[in-house]
């Protein structure tokens, strides 16, 4: 992963360094307090169920999505 260096003010820096959590690096902490969401934080919120039901709800959108691709594909083929 690329790095980059950046210049803050010392307030900054120390405002910074107060949101830091223990093993937290910098960027862990930008990230954070700037919204980007970690993938893995959301692991495991859906039941089985739940997460079986959303695969079959995207299945069946794709197949959708699919099927009027195909008709668009068809019109303009002739």
């Amino acid at each position: 992963m690329a790095t980059k260096t950046i210049s803050i003010t010392e307030e900054a820096y120390e405002r910074l360094a107060s949101k830091k959590k223990e093993k937290e690096s910098f960027s862990d902490v930008i990230n954070r307090i700037t919204n980007k969401v970690d993938i893995m934080s959301i692991a495991g919120i859906l039941t089985e169920k739940e997460a079986e039901k959303l695969e079959e709800n995207i299945k069946d959108l794709r197949k959708g999505y699919n099927k009027h691709l195909e008709k668009i594909r068809k019109e303009i083929t002739g």
